[in-house]
């Protein structure tokens, strides 16, 4: 049997989705199963053994209508008996009608259906704390009564020679494992999943503080500027203890230098996930917009914590819609001040560090 799992969206959206290539292969321990992804993901995935090929989908594909249509060729050459469509938008559409596969699974839209043999509605409570996220990925193909026995965490995969290349280059900066190490998840992917800047900056004040441990910054190349004006706004004493310009030139370096922290702490996005994923603990900022219940994975209140406006002023959220409260987030962030959590934060750290 040959398998194909989609899957084309962010590192997070990727990375969670792995799990689905880690029950497929319990369930077909006999199975071909390939993995598609953007180009620009395919590095959070690398030597993940729960799948045999990663099928990259490249950036040329969504531009070029031929290397689309000729990538749609090499697809169904593979002849693949089964796709499971997890990001379900047109390209991923197409890709599994032409695939041939006698069996096609997705989430339910009243528009794609006819695309699939069977079509999955996404449930919006969730039953453990696993996530929404993990439960509805996992009924792409298990059955609803064993959702809970079936429940595993999403994992990345590193070799010893990357665990040591980044443990000689974080020494090679004066960061030795005997300071407590923190990664700062300091921006989101954009402003309505980024907490003010002010606030974020108090936080790390607090976090050194307490803990005097070394900071690191996670940022990509065009958040420099936003992230060195956050280092700008944390007291002189916590600068002391921020190493700005040590960061990894690739995501697998990232990966590497990300297992020797003690913790991560921040805004919500592919870096929490990717921190799970390393069994490193993790302090959330969610999103007034983004629901805390579909990716607050695994959380525990202890190694998984996370806090949302709506834990502290729930009355701001009544009757709103999800529309309205994208459209207002950066409106509601100014109510997130850091004294609502500052308590919560400190529990974290003195659990985990």
């Amino acid at each position: 049997m040959k398998i194909l799992v989609i899957q084309q969206k962010m590192i997070g959206d990727v990375l969670t989705s792995t799990i689905i290539c880690e029950a497929l292969r319990k369930e077909y321990p006999n199975a071909t199963i390939d993995f598609l992804v953007n180009s620009n993901t395919k590095s959070v995935i690398t030597e993940n053994p729960f799948f045999d090929h990663i099928i990259e989908f490249k950036n040329e594909y969504q531009n070029d209508k031929k290397a689309f249509y000729a990538f749609l060729k090499e697809i169904r050459k593979s002849k693949y008996d089964h796709v499971i469509d997890v990001y379900g938008k047109l390209e991923s559409n197409l890709i599994t009608l032409f695939s041939g596969a006698s069996k096609r699974v997705s989430f339910y839209k009243w528009y794609t259906q006819f695309f699939y043999t069977k079509t999955i509605k996404r449930n919006l409570v969730p039953i453990t704390n696993a996530s929404i996220a993990i439960e509805n990925r996992l009924r792409l193909v298990f059955p609803e009564n064993r959702i809970t026995s079936e429940i595993t965490r999403p994992k990345i995969f590193l070799t010893k020679e990357e665990k040591e290349k980044a443990r000689e280059f974080l020494e090679s900066n004066g960061i030795v494992a005997k300071t407590p190490l923190i990664m700062i998840s300091v921006l989101g992917s954009e402003m309505r999943k980024t907490l003010p800047f002010e606030y974020m900056a108090e936080a790390i004040d607090a976090v050194v503080k307490n803990t005097e441990a070394n900071i690191l910054f996670n940022y990509i190349p065009n958040q420099e500027k936003d992230a060195r004006t956050i280092y700008n706004l944390t007291m002189p004493k916590t600068q002391r203890h921020i190493h700005f310009d040590v960061f990894a030139k690739s995501l697998r370096g990232f990966l590497a230098i990300l297992s020797h922290c003690d913790a991560l702490i921040g805004n919500e996005g592919g870096a929490v996930n990717m921190a799970k994923a390393l069994d490193i603990p993790t302090f959330t900022v969610f999103s007034p917009w983004i629901h805390k219940k579909d990716w607050n994975m695994f959380e525990d209140g202890e190694r998984q914590t996370s806090v949302h406006l709506s834990d502290y002023m729930p009355e701001l959220f009544l009757n709103k819609s999800n529309k309205e409260l994208k459209k207002n987030s950066l409106e509601l962030y100014p109510y997130f001040k850091t004294e609502l959590f500052i308590k919560q934060l400190h529990n974290f750290l003195s659990k985990n560090l």
